[in-house]
């Protein structure tokens, strides 16, 4: 199963913006990384490099790698609508992004890991692939015997408010996806336009 596994700091340096969650490495260091990190860059960045920068910030957010990536991009290029909106609300409906949002883990990748190691349930049944693509109304919820780790516990014990399209119980540890994402809804610094661009050249 192919998973970004280098230095996190780095890239969220990279982009300075905590991509990862909440990293010390970007209050110490809030230059790109790198010998020449904080020295002042000469020249403009290309559009093509604008472009390029968006997009791979747009999968380590996610955790998507590149075919992946590619491939959900040629999906939302076929569906009505506007694509670049598209693409991320179908990277908000993989299930390890919901099992992040519903708060069941802190970050994606403690999500990724959950639904790995088979702690989730999707409509009452075992799902252990991260890139799931979850439908509206599905019920996502923590396996029976794993309601009691203390990671799972941790993280609702410290989550924020959840989303209006995502319902989530926390006594019962279950939750629902009530409706697919606007743009709007979807919280990530991402600017998608860029993205459509640069596939389409």
């Amino acid at each position: 199963m192919a998973r970004y596994t280098g230095p996190t700091s780095r890239i969220s340096r990279r982009f300075g913006e905590a991509i990862f969650g909440p990293d010390k490495a970007l209050a110490k260091k809030a230059y790109a990384p790198g010998q020449h990190g904080n020295a002042r860059r000469r020249g403009k960045k290309s559009e093509y490099g604008v472009q390029l920068d968006e997009k791979q910030k747009a999968k380590f957010t996610y955790g998507i790698l590149e075919k992946q990536f590619s491939n959900l991009f040629k999906e939302a290029l076929r569906r009505k609508g506007i694509t670049g909106a598209i693409l991320l609300q179908m990277c908000e409906m993989r299930l390890d992004n919901i099992v992040y949002r519903m708060g069941i883990a802190p970050t994606r990748r403690a999500a990724r890991q959950l639904v790995t190691h088979r702690h989730i349930l999707v409509n009452g049944s075992l799902v252990n692939i991260p890139s799931y693509a979850l439908n509206v109304g599905d019920k996502i919820s923590v396996r029976e015997r794993s309601k009691s780790l203390e990671a799972i516990h941790n993280s609702l014990s410290n989550s924020s408010d959840i989303l209006e399209w995502v319902e989530f119980n926390s006594e019962s540890k279950s939750g629902k996806l009530l409706a697919a994402p606007e743009r709007i809804q979807i919280p990530e610094n991402i600017n998608e336009q860029l993205i459509v661009e640069l596939y389409s050249k």
